[in-house]
């Protein structure tokens, strides 16, 4: 399970890569993975520091640190 939500991290990663600040569902959405394990993957990459995460009423934005 560990593996899958790494190699996961790294799709979000690079989805969101150039395409700036999204919500999280169109994120979900663009990689075709389950919602539970991309956001274990974003919790990852939040853990890392690697990506910022805000609440805008119920959805959830999400961007890579610059």
């Amino acid at each position: 399970m560990i593996t899958e939500i790494g190699i996961v991290a790294g799709e979000v990663w690079h989805y969101l890569e150039g395409r700036g600040e999204m919500r999280f569902s169109e994120v979900v959405t663009g990689i075709t993975r389950p919602r539970e394990i991309a956001l274990m993957s974003l919790g990852w990459l939040a853990r890392e520091g690697h990506v910022v995460v805000r609440q805008e009423g119920q959805d959830l934005h999400v961007a890579l640190r610059g």
